[in-house]
């Protein structure tokens, strides 16, 4: 059920509750003392969910980190249109430090981190039955926001040294009262950050069901460590990941329509949908709740502000059916539902790194690299390979997970260019302004914080 929403501040938490009762008399909570608030299991609970909700923040994966890894990482595919000061200042990657959208998902993702730190010290409280359910969701959410966190605001793995490489800053413990420790970190490595969030994602796959609505689920856990491993170029243990997901039995691809669109992104109504049967995890966006930030700039539904050029188009073979996901108008379709989900993880992606990781290691662990590849573009109308090559992979992977975020993480982690899927041209991967500034209201009130190179 989707009818409670909690959040916790830094101070004190605001309890909003929609539930059905008979009790009109129950006790308001207001900004209410932390230890009064977190009580009781439903307590832990319900702040849980709020954690989700925070989780799809418009700047956070309700879109709106996606979007701006796009604009930054593009080179000549997209044209940026909109009025926005913050997001032009993105795509001409020349982002100032007091940056709106920037600093909208450092403070979200640490807010974020904030909820489930306090869900994670009040584990106690939970029933027993649950509280390794509670646990690994809180510790899925967590890692996911800081691994979105250090791939935006610090160098990538491959840039020099990640143990030497300032990262963001770690913190396990709640929040309790403004300027203290925990607000005054300093930057942790690159190094430990990607250890933290790893820890994190192993521990939940370990503790979460299988089955879990549209909550996190051990494959959850498992297909966003599949996709840390792949991003710190740990072939093994990214296909490994990905395997036990595509293994598991419990997702398939969708098939296109009758339109030729792919089914996960089927347009037919403007209505919330349930999950598909290609979401390994989804951002859930109802009529009521949720923000779906990739639908705001990239659909002529919405803003319309990001169209698509004729460089992205040329990438398509003859035939492909995925290009039937851009409109006439040069926009893409794949979020024309203002209330459709955000796929955060989704099988496709799941095949293209088991591909990519057999094929660099010389395996077949799953599938060969050639039988996932030929999975892909069986869906998308076109014949199969008898052999591949890396730059087939990649080119697949290019054009299956257009504009969902993953451009500029993929030009960073294969040491390329902006402009190496079209090419050549544009920054070199390891560019500063590749990378978010920290933002100037956290450099002030923390002290400890250094800024990156550039700003």
């Amino acid at each position: 059920m989707k009818n409670k929403i909690w959040s916790i501040s830094l101070l004190s938490i605001s309890l909003v509750m929609f539930s059905c009762t008979k009790e009109l008399n129950r006790k308001p909570y207001n900004n209410i003392n932390q230890d009064n608030a977190l009580k009781t299991s439903s307590d832990i609970e319900g702040l849980l969910v709020g954690a989700y909700s925070d989780l799809g923040a418009d700047d956070l994966y309700g879109g709106g980190s996606s979007v701006t890894a796009d604009l930054l990482g593009d080179y000549n595919e997209i044209a940026w249109s909109g009025t926005y000061q913050g997001m032009t200042q993105i795509k001409n990657k020349a982002i100032a430090v007091d940056n709106g959208f920037t600093q909208g998902t450092w403070t979200d993702g640490y807010k974020t981190i904030n909820d489930v730190n306090n869900v994670l010290d009040a584990l106690a409280v939970v029933t027993e039955a649950k509280r390794e359910k509670v646990e690994g969701e809180a510790k899925f959410i967590r890692a996911a926001v800081y691994f979105n966190l250090v791939r935006l605001f610090a160098k990538a793995w491959n840039d020099g040294d990640p143990a030497a490489n300032e990262g963001v800053p770690i913190n396990l413990t709640p929040t309790k009262e403004l300027g203290g420790t925990a607000d005054q970190l300093p930057r942790a490595k690159v190094s430990a950050v990607y250890a933290q969030v790893i820890k994190d994602l192993t521990e939940a796959e370990a503790l979460l069901p299988s089955s879990n609505g549209f909550f996190a689920t051990s494959n959850a856990a498992a297909g966003m460590l599949a996709r840390v491993y792949l991003q710190k170029g740990d072939y093994a243990n990214a296909r490994d990941a990905a395997n036990r997901v595509i293994e598991s039995g419990n997702f398939k691809l969708t098939q296109p329509n009758i339109d030729g669109i792919i089914g996960i992104f089927a347009y037919t109504r403007a209505k919330a949908e349930d999950n598909t049967t290609e979401d390994v995890f989804a951002i859930q966006v109802t009529t009521t709740s949720g923000i779906n930030n990739l639908q705001t700039f990239y659909s002529e539904n919405g803003r319309g502000d990001i169209s698509i050029r004729d460089e992205h188009l040329a990438l398509f073979e003859p035939g492909d059916l995925r290009v039937n996901l851009i409109n006439a108008d040069f926009y893409s379709a794949k979020f024309d539902n203002v209330y459709g989900n955000l796929h955060t993880i989704r099988l496709a992606e799941m095949y293209l790194i088991r591909a990519e990781a057999n094929f660099r290691l010389d395996a077949s662990v799953g599938a060969t690299p050639e039988e996932d590849i030929n999975t892909i573009r069986k869906r998308a109308g076109l014949p199969s390979l008898s052999e591949v090559s890396l730059s087939d992979i990649l080119k697949e992977r290019k054009i299956e997970l257009s504009f969902e975020g993953f451009n500029l993480h993929d030009i960073k982690r294969l040491g390329v260019s902006t402009g190496y899927f079209t090419g050549g041209g544009g920054l070199a991967y390891n560019a500063p302004e590749l990378i978010f500034p920290i933002p100037k209201r956290d450099i002030l009130v923390n002290p400890n914080l250094t800024q990156n190179a550039g700003y």
